[in-house]
């Protein structure tokens, strides 16, 4: 053991700190902390036989003159190592060169993470080291779940807002503040239509219970179009809405409408252990730009909390609960929400990491607080008891797809297998029909949402993606090539954690015009870890075009303005954003453009 003691020290302590690195600042993978624990357990052991070790051997150089008792009782001499070590010794000194060698010591000493036989306090620095990263990872893990379960949150949030209605979400656990009582009124501003400063009741609450988690929804109707309007609940929250536009046409004053898409986010991480456990840096990015980019709401694609990162700590609905009430209890959540609506779709992490499993455990327990916190304020579903949406906003039209629920297993059939479905027949049929309907006058875009890229040039990972559900998908980009003329279709999708922008042109020689070409903005993630190494490749003969990829950034966003349709062509403009920095726009029209190359600024990985 003593001849690898020194060695396993060294290799345990670099585990421990590059493990701790990694999980701390780059990717924070639930393989890490075991990991890092076992690689503490050998460098405990280790480090304890080097010191004692080493210890023994630095007594010997601090004394030099010590006799050894012969096996009759008598003195003997001092023995030849500590003789020879003495002179060694003091030879440096005479040279001067002793604190050069403690201070070369001192450094290996540090780097290494092996005690020090010349230093107790270069010892001591080095284990400390260790030790603080391993506190650093059991605070990331356990900090949050222990001292911030979230269960006295009060709070509310705006969910979908129609051109007529406003949907209202409401947690309150305090009985104390029973019954609660809704009241609106309108906001005069220079785009108002009316003007009624009067409070008017919309709803009450007498009784709240942990079977909802002490939630409850508000629907407010009869609302006028393009208004703003301020709502107030009687346990002091409040917030302000406006309403959309009427179909086909932006608010007065406008000519555009803005929305927001993104997906992932992740209490404090990258971690910072002076940050608040609950705080979210990409939510202070998103703050940031709100006043300027007056947006009408946020797409969440997904993601919204990681119940199986860094590390799953149950699979009942309370764990899920507490996971939803963390985020919405960030002291940074009020700066993105209290103006802003809010409209999710449900991703792997929601449930576990590449779900495929339809509603088997532990589906159950994840949809509860989904369907308590999110889908009960969502635009309305397509059919009763589904979990996919469509609606109208201004000049755009929405299809929100459901990628969890009713998916065929990922594996054993091939990709290309005519039996596997990503959405199930009958969200595929109301895609399908949603596709080939007319718009009314003046919606020139369809936006198709989805939680997974529909791109397959992203190679990492694809086997989660529309990249292993080829069939299905191809049925799908026909019928989107099929859209009527004059109407363009742009999928917005998350999850990879890097943005991409990828063209879908139609065949050459095909029925379909270029015009047709489809276009995605896959973003993420908003507050998460971005992927060190590159894993987006456009691969010629797919028929799949890169128009930009930006893989860095622990923070991105996309706003995405669509233009009045009343011209002859649909405009739209897609920006995104970085780190709190706008990095890169593109325009589209639906009229005739040349797609067939790539884009001047294009980047591949």
């Amino acid at each position: 053991m003593e001849t690898t003691a020194p060695y396993l020290t060294v290799l345990s302590s670099t585990a421990i700190r590059v493990g701790a690195y990694i999980f701390l600042r780059w990717i924070p993978g639930h393989h890490a902390p075991p990991l890092i624990l076992l690689s503490a357990f050998f460098y405990i052991i280790s480090f304890l036989q080097v010191y004692q070790s080493r210890g023994l051997a630095t007594s010997q150089q601090q004394h030099p003159h010590s006799t050894e008792l012969e096996p009759n009782g008598t003195q003997g001499r001092a023995t030849g190592e500590s003789i020879r070590d003495k002179g060694i010794l003091d030879k440096l000194k005479e040279k001067g060169a002793i604190n050069g060698v403690i201070g070369s010591w001192a450094g290996w000493t540090l780097l290494s993470g092996l005690p020090n036989p010349a230093s107790i306090r270069w010892t001591a620095v080095t284990a400390c080291i260790n030790a603080i990263l391993c506190l650093f990872v059991a605070d990331m893990i356990y900090r949050a779940p222990v001292m911030y379960p979230s269960h006295e949150l009060s709070f509310s949030r705006i969910g979908y807002v129609s051109d007529t209605s406003a949907n209202i979400l409401i947690r309150e656990p305090d009985s104390n503040q029973l019954p609660i009582f809704v009241s609106y009124r309108n906001v005069p501003d220079a785009s108002s239509r009316t003007v009624d400063e009067a409070w008017k009741a919309v709803g009450k609450e007498y009784w709240l219970s942990n079977e909802t988690d002490y939630t409850f929804t508000v629907a407010i109707k009869g609302l006028q179009p393009s208004t703003r309007y301020q709502y107030a609940v009687s346990n002091n929250q409040s917030g302000h809405f406006t309403t959309a536009p009427i179909a086909g046409q932006t608010a007065p004053g406008t000519d555009r409408l803005t929305f927001l898409t993104s997906s992932c986010i992740k209490p404090r991480f990258p971690y910072n252990p002076l940050s608040h456990p609950l705080s979210m840096s990409g939510f202070r990015h998103l703050a940031q730009w709100l006043p300027d980019l007056k947006a009408s709401f946020m797409l969440f694609l997904g993601d919204f909390i990681y119940i199986d990162v860094p590390r799953r700590l149950g699979s009942d609905p309370e764990t899920y609960r507490r996971e939803y009430r963390q985020v919405y209890n960030s002291p940074d959540w009020p700066a993105v929400s209290q103006d802003l609506p809010w409209i999710h779709v449900m991703d792997d992490h929601e449930i576990a990491n590449d779900w495929d499993g339809n509603t088997t455990a532990p589906y159950p327990a994840a949809a509860d607080p989904w369907h308590l916190y999110h889908t009960s304020v969502n635009p309305p579903p397509v059919a009763d008891g589904e979990s996919y949406f469509q609606f109208i906003q201004g000049p755009a039209s929405f299809f929100l797809m459901d990628t969890r629920r009713y998916r065929t297993p990922s594996q054993p059939l091939s990709a290309n297998s005519s039996e596997k479905s990503m959405l199930g027949s009958k969200q595929l049929s109301h895609l399908l029909t949603f596709l080939s309907r007319r718009e009314p006058e003046g919606v020139k875009w369809k936006f198709i949402i989805s939680s997974i890229p529909f791109t397959r040039n992203w190679r990492f990972g694809s086997t989660d993606t529309w990249a292993n559900y080829l069939h299905e998908r191809q049925i799908i980009l026909e019928a989107m090539w099929s859209v009527s003329p004059g109407v363009g279709v742009v999928v917005l999708s998350g999850d990879r954690h890097e943005f991409a922008a990828t063209a879908f042109p139609p065949p050459k020689g095909s029925e379909w015009p270029v015009s047709a070409t489809v276009h995605e903005f896959s973003t993420s993630p908003l507050s998460m870890f971005y992927l060190p190494f590159r894993t987006y490749e456009e691969t010629e003969g797919e028929g799949e075009i890169c128009v930009k990829y930006v893989p860095d950034g622990n923070s991105k966003f996309g706003a995405v303005e669509v233009m009045d349709g009343k011209g002859d062509q649909g405009v739209m403009r897609f920006r995104l954003f970085v780190d709190g920095e706008e990095v890169w726009d593109h325009v589209l029209t639906t009229g005739p453009t040349v797609i067939g190359g790539r884009g001047s600024d294009a980047v591949w990985g």
